[in-house]
This record gives C-alpha cells, structure tokens and sequence, in this order.
C-alpha cells in the first residue's frame, strides 16, 4: 500500500506528464479537402521551372494546378483570392528534417530519433511523427510546407520519406516513402591522430560495411532462389531497394576523403548516392558531375570546418556549388543537428545568405523548391508551379527570400492550412501587455 508522501510524488509526476503532453501539442484543425475550383489572381507567379509571370493567375481543382498563366479562363462558381501586389511560389522543402520527432530537445520523452544500435536501415521514422508537435505551424508560417524525414543516430541510420507538414496522421502526411537511406559517413571515418592507424581503422569500418551490403546481395539472391526456405532479415530486406537502383542513398559527408570514399563506395556497387552536407564538395566537382552525384547543403549558418577556412566559406558554397556545374539543394540544420526542426522556419534566410555571397536569386528559391523535389524523386508532385502538379503553395506579401515578408495564404494539396502558431500566439500576447503599457502603439 502506498505512503501519503509517495501518492503525493506519483499525483505530481502525473500533473507534470500532461501538462508536458499539453505543452509540446498543438490544437489546429487539419486543413478540410478542396470541395470547390480555387484561382488566385493578381499575384507575381515564381513558377521556378519558367519565368516568372507578373500580374498572373492560378487555378487549382481537386487539389491539383488546372491552370497557370497570365490569360486565364476561370471556372464558374470559382473561389477568387486577390492576391495584387503579392507574390506566389511553391511549398518549400526542408530536407532531412526531424519536424515531428523532436519537439524539446532538453526533454528526453520528446525526442524520437535516438535508436538502439548503429545500424538501422529497416527504421521508418516517419511513423513516429507527431502531427500535432508545435513545431510543424511553426515551420508553415515560414512557408515549409513538405520536409524529408530521417533519424539522426547511427551510421545506417534510417530511411527517409517527404512528408506534408499537416494532416490528422502520419498516413494523411506521407507524401512519399522510402525516398531513401540515410547513412552517416562520417561514423566509417577516422579520427586517429597517426596516418597510419587512420588508414587502418578507415579500411576496417569500411570493410565492415561492405560486408552489410554484400550479405544484403546474398540475402537477395536467396530469397530469390528459396524465398520459402529463406527467413526474413528485416535490415538487409530494407537494404534491397538501395542496391537494385529504386532508392538512393542520402550519404552524410563533409570532408573531401568523406566524399570520394563514398562515391567511390557507391559507384562500385551500383548505388545512387546523394551527399548530404558537402562542406568539401566544390573540391570533388569532377567526381560528382563524372557521375552525376547531387549536394544538398545542410545549413549555410555554420562555422567552418577548419581553422584556416575562410569565415565566408559556408555561404559561398552553394555558388561554387553552381559554377562547378553540380546538382545541389539548400537544407537547414538537419535531423539530429543544434536547432533541428525547431529552425526549419529559417530554411528561405539560409538560401537568402547565399544569395548575399553570389547566388543567384532565381538559382536560391529553386534550391528550395524545385531542386529538393529531384533530388529526393517527388518532382512529379512538388516543387514546382506546373498543371498537373499537387496545388501545394504559398502566397507572400513580398519576395519569400526576405526576413520582412510574411506567408499570407497557404495550401497543401489544395486544402488551405492554418498559419497561426505558437510563436504568433506568444508576440500578440506580449504586444498586447506594452501596448496596455503605454509603450508600443497599436497596430493601424
């Protein structure tokens, strides 16, 4: 029988536990599905895979673009947004994002991406997302409407899928599974101060690794053979898509030893990589564009790697990215990294700098939109303003790239969503104190 202090402590534990569940949940309804044909008028139209269209018009049915351009017929009982003097882009993209896993990283039973063992690649952390994490509105109101989602431990440390970021589950959020298998590099690497030892416990990880792959391949071919007689081996069956070509392998890689250790990895097996993070990668270019191997730069708001870098060298490097002629998309911080999906809100500012530092504006959004799309092979949904096309946009009073503008309007597969979030919820009530205050004046 418990003691009087003892309920006292479990009553306490219980009050903390809802009211932990209360803090990280947000209460926003899911956007309802398009009942009705949709145009937005007016607007400048940053189609991404065109030229943009002044003073255009889309209309989307169905939850599907009908229609873009200048001169467009609109469809009768036709729901019209005015949207003058705006500008419209599609949904951005955060890749590699651990949106709904992590809500306080300081609260351990919030934390989903930290799993038992260093190799996991049957781990399917989309299942774990919560949809109701404050996080997600959040990121919205930043005009983050898709993300990649992956775990961030381990060397073989998941697959990866584009998820929408609202829904009422993780099943109406799936956008696309299995877009890949995130590996980590950097856990096959050596830090050992000895050349010598470095190459050798280099070689031995690595050979470790290669023998996951070439068990994977016997495993294959034995269920191949005797699929009847051959158990299941959940790891190296996840493994499979990887090796016949269906998924690539989204390697995160920094260094120049990193990178032409796993492309080479890679090209020897037959396996489509994708390098995630590319610090070094500008000095790799012959490699990556021999083999048409994509960046997607993990954070341009990051100190450089070594000493004798340059301070810029992280801003600069989605330009050089560019005039080396490699593939590249712009990420945040990432799933595991400081930050994580708490600053995915911030993925359009990490493009902006690169803008700052010789970037191209058009090639900036495109970064974020379009060229995440293809890379992760959701480009026939996503990513682009095109008929036919998931109706996935945002509309924005001014140029998205800029800290000042601010997301008005936004759809997700047609349905409009909600742009309140906690943050908002937070400056209109501390607003409101100073205004009472007398020392800030209300907005006209």
């Amino acid at each position: 029988m418990m003691k009087r202090p003892q309920l006292a402590l479990l009553a306490a534990l219980m009050v903390m536990g809802v009211g932990c569940l209360r803090a990280t949940a947000h209460d926003q309804i899911p956007g309802a599905p398009q009942s009705g044909p949709i145009a937005i008028t007016g607007a400048t139209v940053h189609r991404v895979d065109g030229k943009p269209i002044p003073n255009g018009t889309v209309v989307f049915e169905n939850g599907k673009l009908t229609a873009v351009g200048k001169q467009v017929e609109l469809p009768q009982d036709c729901e019209t947004i005015d949207a003058t003097g705006k500008h419209l882009y599609p949904g951005l993209i955060e890749s590699i994002s651990d949106l709904g896993l992590v809500e306080i990283r300081s609260v351990r039973g919030s934390i989903d991406t930290d799993e038992i063992g260093q190799e996991n690649p049957n781990l399917r952390p989309w299942v774990a997302v919560n949809p109701d994490s404050e996080l997600i509105p959040v990121a919205r109101s930043g005009g983050v409407l898709l993300a990649c989602i992956g775990s961030g431990s381990g060397n073989i440390r998941s697959q990866t899928a584009v998820i929408q970021l609202d829904g009422w589950s993780y099943r109406d959020m799936l956008l696309r599974p299995d877009t890949g298998m995130s590996v980590s590099w950097r856990g096959y690497d050596s830090r050992q101060s000895d050349p010598k030892e470095r190459a050798q416990e280099r070689d031995r990880r690595l050979n470790e690794l290669a023998e996951r792959f070439d068990a994977a391949r016997r495993y294959e071919k034995a269920r191949e053979a005797n699929p009847e007689d051959t158990p299941t081996d959940l790891r190296l069956e996840a493994m499979l898509p990887v090796l016949q070509g269906k998924s690539p392998m989204i390697i995160q890689a920094d260094r120049r030893r990193e990178i032409e250790a796993a492309v080479s990895f890679c090209v020897q097996r037959k396996i489509r990589p994708i390098i995630y993070g590319g610090y070094d990668a500008p000095q790799c270019a012959a490699l990556l564009k021999q083999f048409d191997v994509p960046v997607i730069v993990h954070s341009t708001y990051r100190l450089p790697l070594r000493r004798d870098d340059p301070y810029d060298h992280p801003y600069t490097l989605p330009n050089r990215l560019r005039e080396a002629g490699i593939r590249f998309a712009i990420g945040g911080p990432g799933s595991g990294s400081p930050g994580g999906g708490s600053a995915a809100r911030n993925l359009p500012y990490h493009a902006a700098t690169a803008v700052a530092y010789g970037l191209p504006k058009k090639a900036a959004v495109e970064a974020i939109t379009l060229a995440p799309a293809e890379i992760l092979g959701v480009a026939d949904r996503v990513g682009s303003l095109t008929v036919g096309k998931d109706a996935t946009l945002i509309v924005v009073d001014g140029d998205v790239l800029l800290t000042e503008s601010k997301v008005t309007d936004a759809f997700i597969g047609g349905a409009r969503v909600d742009l309140g979030n906690r943050h908002q919820t937070l400056a209109d009530k501390y607003r409101t104190k100073y205004q009472r205050l007398g020392l800030e004046k209300p907005k006209p």
